[in-house]
């Protein structure tokens, strides 16, 4: 006999006065005077359960504890009129018990697993509890099916799915590498990959043309609400392709899974520069549902007598902007600017500069400033205009270093946006081009993607060079990127020796994909997708914990099972290691 017939969620009216079977967790049970109702849960939904008293095993109904698990057969009936549950597929009918076996029982939870109140910890530490609840449900099976309708594509436009290997050596690609001692090569060590890049490199130089992998990729790096240690990526490469062919597929690519997972039909997605994207929002990775946007200041500043404002605006490493909160001056409290103040002082701000904009007739009189002092009224009028404001607008300037300004005005716009409910619906995709090949940091040049990218074909000067590179950004946060890729050693060799890689380094790190560049190596580029955040994101979820089965906390460890773990001295002997024991703080 089957153990089940039906999945909890799926009883309805066609099932009335049929007999059912159902397996499932206790949500809930309920006395009314001798009759016990029950709701049992699956991951397809719940249904009412009515177990009666003269039934054989009630005693055993009568001890449930919330999540014990239970398979019933019972007879399906309407519910009486009036108790009907609209907010239920099975709200209309409710099963009668017949016989029930109990499988396990729960010991007491002491929450509900799906109240929003409870917190991050008690859902880490109980993650297989967690996993119950109507919300990561729903989130792994869009997951699930969300990769399916990826790999859908994917076949079907003839990629080729490859594994690649997870141990591995280090590369330079900007985060520290997860190591793993050898203990056959005693003082050698594996690296557990960040990205499968160079071996996705050459396959296509193995002719594979098209490959794809839902590869795992390993980073020991600080996390954030949108990163974790390890995660998965769908890694992407052809062969033959330009920079725009690449994205216009991958463009495809997104539409599909849009269109499959929310229905919705998405337009052309729009294309920034990188450095407008610096320019006008602060940084490469802009929200487009955001409509605070920078407006940059520098020429107009330039000649004005405060320094604050007019020495970045003169000099080159510096900037000047502002942002405009439209009617800020009805919606800002004196409390709320000195919170906003705060906020962009701890990112490293000396202060925050605003204008209240009270009357544009006469802006001496009409504008209220701590600034207002230190501006002519040249200065201010040519403000004004340059702003456009209107009456009742409140406007936030940053100045000093680049860096500085974008970071600080970039999380007050954010902040902005969300206290006072700013953001359009919707998913708000744009492709970030023209990136530098190269940035300068501290006096030294490092690759602003990796040391792989290709410059666009017509470069003078390679330090000075754009990149063949793009990034997808969706609602302000960088879905994926890619690049074309060097298919030529002599010019791969000249990028390593810009990033302080000498030849000798260079034959030791990257000798294999030095030596097989040299054995006929097609144009070739591609990009990859950070899953997690692509499927964090489609949900309209806040963290990257959502949509992993079992994430690692903020500290990089596994609250539920209390990894990482200690090794015994017989295991570091082995791999001819020795552990030195640090003292615990006390």
């Amino acid at each position: 006999m089957k153990r089940r017939s039906h999945y909890c969620g799926q009883v309805g009216k066609n099932d009335i006065d049929q007999t059912v079977r159902l397996c499932g967790w206790v949500s809930r049970a309920r006395d009314h005077g001798g009759v016990i109702f029950i709701d049992l849960f699956d991951y397809t939904g719940l249904v009412q359960i009515v177990a009666h008293p003269e039934m054989n095993d009630f005693s055993l109904i009568e001890r449930l504890t919330t999540h014990s698990v239970l398979c019933v057969e019972g007879l399906v009936q309407s519910r009486p009129e009036g108790t009907e549950n609209k907010n239920l597929s099975s709200g209309s009918v409710e099963v009668a018990i017949q016989k029930v076996t109990w499988h396990n029982t729960a010991q007491a939870l002491g929450y509900d697993v799906n109240d929003p109140k409870v917190t991050e910890a008690v859902r880490a530490s109980n993650r297989v509890l967690d996993i119950r609840s109507d919300t990561m449900q729903k989130s792994l099976r869009f997951r699930a099916k969300m990769m399916a309708a990826m790999r859908s594509y994917l076949d079907h436009d003839q990629f080729l799915e490859v594994e690649t290997p997870i141990l591995t050596r280090p590369t330079p690609e900007g985060a520290r590498d997860y190591i793993v001692p050898s203990r056959v090569h005693p003082g050698h060590a594996f690296a557990l990959p960040q990205s499968p890049q160079q071996f996705k490199q050459m396959l296509m130089m193995a002719a594979i043309d098209r490959y794809y992998q839902f590869a795992r990729c390993f980073r020991d790096e600080d996390l954030r609400a949108d990163r974790q240690p390890e995660f998965t990526q769908l890694d992407i490469e052809m062969s033959f392709m330009s920079a725009d062919e690449v994205c216009a597929w991958a463009e495809g690519l997104m539409k599909h899974v849009v269109q499959e997972m929310l229905d919705v039909a998405l337009p052309t997605f729009p294309v920034m520069s990188y450095d407008d994207a610096l320019l006008y929002h602060g940084t490469d990775a802009p929200n487009l549902a955001n409509p605070v946007k920078f407006i940059p200041l520098d020429s107009v500043l330039k000649g004005c007598d405060f320094q604050v404002f007019s020495q970045p605006a003169n000099d080159e490493g510096g900037r000047v902007a502002a942002i405009k909160l439209a009617g800020g001056c009805e919606k800002l409290s004196r409390k709320d600017l000195d919170g906003y103040t705060k906020q962009v002082m701890a990112l490293g701000a000396k202060g925050l500069a605003y204008l209240k904009i009270n009357d544009l007739s006469d802006l001496r009189a009409g504008i209220s400033s701590p600034i207002l002092k230190f501006l002519d009224d040249d200065t201010l009028k040519n403000l004004v205009n340059e702003l456009q404001v209107e009456v009742g607008d409140v406007v936030f300037f940053g100045a000093g270093e680049n860096r500085l300004v974008n970071l600080t005005l970039h999380a007050l716009a954010k902040q902005l946006a969300t206290d006072f409910d700013l953001f359009e619906p919707g998913l708000h995709f744009i492709w970030i081009r023209d990136f530098p090949m190269f940035e300068r940091v501290d006096g030294t040049l490092h690759a602003v993607h990796h040391p792989f990218t290709a410059p666009e074909e017509d470069y003078q000067d390679l330090t000075q060079a754009k990149a063949q590179a793009y990034d997808l950004v969706l609602n302000g946060y960088e879905l994926g990127g890619g690049s074309i890729r060097i298919a030529d050693t002599k010019l791969q060799q000249e990028v390593f020796s810009l990033l302080g890689i000498d030849e000798a380094h260079a034959q030791q790190e990257f000798g294999h994909l030095l030596h097989t560049l040299t054995q006929g190596t097609p144009i070739h580029g591609g990009l990859a997708f950070g899953i997690d955040r692509v499927c964090m994101v489609l949900q309209g979820l806040d963290s990257i914990r959502e949509v992993i089965a079992f994430p690692k906390t903020q500290t990089a460890s596994c609250a539920l099972t209390k990894a990482p773990g200690l090794v015994d001295d017989i295991q570091w002997q082995e791999l001819s290691l020795k552990f030195k024991k640090v003292k615990s703080g006390g």
